[in-house]
């Protein structure tokens, strides 16, 4: 018996991602964000959720990628046991089920930061889905900055 999971999809660089359904609390358009001095490079700033401070994490800046041309990133709020934290990533796209047996390790062609935060991947309509691993991502905030 096949079991499916449902992951929330979305493009960051061209590269398709995707988180389990079950982390997601919300996605959003482009929010104006605040930005908080001698943070680590990767948290872009903090925005106003509903009067909630978010802290944002721009995935671009976790996998070491140059800046988007449009600075619009869509907001992929993560569900965390101290409250949520946005994603920032280029696109969200859909929510699809996968088969869980078709699920594998991560290639090994994946080096650097990459390779920490994705879980593993699956291979869907002949594109390999990145299944990110959203305490790794999260695990980044309790390391110190780098200078």
């Amino acid at each position: 018996m096949n079991s499916l999971q449902q992951v929330c999809t979305f493009q960051i660089d061209g590269g398709l991602f995707g988180v389990e359904v079950k982390r997601v609390q919300e996605v959003l358009r482009h929010h104006e964000m605040t930005r908080v001095t001698l943070a680590q490079k990767f948290i872009r700033g903090l925005i106003n959720l509903r009067g909630q401070i978010v802290m944002a994490i721009d995935l671009r800046r976790v996998l070491e990628l140059p800046n988007a041309a449009d600075e619009k990133a869509m907001n992929l709020v993560i569900r965390t046991e101290d409250g949520p934290v946005s994603f920032l990533v280029d696109k969200i796209l859909d929510v699809i089920d996968v088969d869980e047996s078709t699920f594998e390790p991560p290639p090994p062609n994946l080096h650097g930061p990459t390779r920490r935060i994705v879980r593993g991947s699956y291979t869907v309509a002949d594109r390999l889905l990145l299944l990110v691993d959203a305490d790794a991502v999260l695990a980044l905030i309790e390391q110190p900055a780098s200078s």
